[in-house]
């Protein structure tokens, strides 16, 4: 079994079990034209922990509330624990979903095999809707990588890796996507790096962040070595609508877009 297949018929069996114990209602959608917190506290109200549950499958950790904790305008993302008392991850994500725009990160994510750190938006079941997803995954493999994804009713296998060109855990930098009807574009510092158009999500979804240690997925991740505690770093993260003042991402991507239609890059390579 391709690790591309095995992964969704994990994740999809996780959001089955993430239903059973959060009640199923859509959140309510943001109609605002910019969202955005740099993370001096917990932002009550407009932001949420998750606490006390896992997504099971290849995810190997309990979310607990403890390890999203905030210092010096930063938040921070852990994994804690141990093979014996089990892990702890960390899970923070907004109470309203978002749909077409622009999204952006300022994050430092972790290095460590079979780990993962993101930034991402997600609806699904548990939310009373289809699964769709936009993906900014870092796995702490290789942190000289960046990992884009998307699933559109609970559809996937639009992986796609970029090259950096430096180490993101040695150092903060802007990750981000620019999500419309008919396409979404990824950019790395405000730069646009690839650019998706086949079967494009379309189901506004909660921004979130998540740090989490695996098992049972050695062939993507490599084989978790039980190393803890491990830390994520988040600055800010953001989210400006379509067509407000300011998007200057917005007039980058209506640029790039032909540029970026199969963006094979020699310095780039497609999973």
């Amino acid at each position: 079994m391709k690790i591309r297949r095995l992964v969704s018929l994990l994740t999809a069996a996780a959001i089955v079990a993430v239903g059973t114990v959060v009640s199923t209602s859509a959140a309510s959608t943001f109609n605002g034209s910019y969202f955005g917190t740099g993370f001096d506290s917990y932002d009550w109200g407009k932001m949420e922990a998750s606490d006390g549950w896992s997504n099971g499958g290849m995810f190997d950790c309990t979310w607990s509330k403890d390890n999203v904790q905030f210092s010096g305008g930063k938040m921070n993302l852990s994994i804690t624990g141990n093979q014996w008392q089990g892990y702890k991850g960390a899970e923070y994500r907004t109470t309203q979903a978002f749909g077409y725009g622009m999204y952006d990160v300022s994050m430092k994510p972790i290095k460590n095999d079979g780990v993962v750190s993101s930034f991402f938006t997600y609806t699904g079941p548990s939310d009373g809707t289809v699964w769709d997803e936009i993906d900014i995954e870092f796995l702490g493999k290789n942190t000289y990588q960046v990992q884009f994804n998307y699933y559109t009713r609970g559809q996937g296998n639009h992986e796609y890796v970029y090259n950096l060109g430096f180490d993101a855990s040695q150092g903060f930098h802007q990750y981000g996507f620019y999500w419309d009807k008919t396409s979404i574009t990824w950019y790395v510092d405000k730069k646009a790096v690839y650019t998706a158009y086949r079967d494009i999500p379309s189901t506004p979804g909660k921004i979130m962040m998540n740090v989490w240690n695996s098992k049972g997925v050695d062939e993507w991740l490599n084989h978790y070595n039980g190393r803890a505690p491990l830390t994520a770093q988040y600055d800010w993260i953001s989210y400006t609508a379509p067509g407000s003042s300011g998007s200057n991402q917005q007039q980058q991507q209506r640029q790039n877009n032909n540029n970026n239609k199969y963006n094979n890059n020699n310095n780039n390579n497609n999973n």
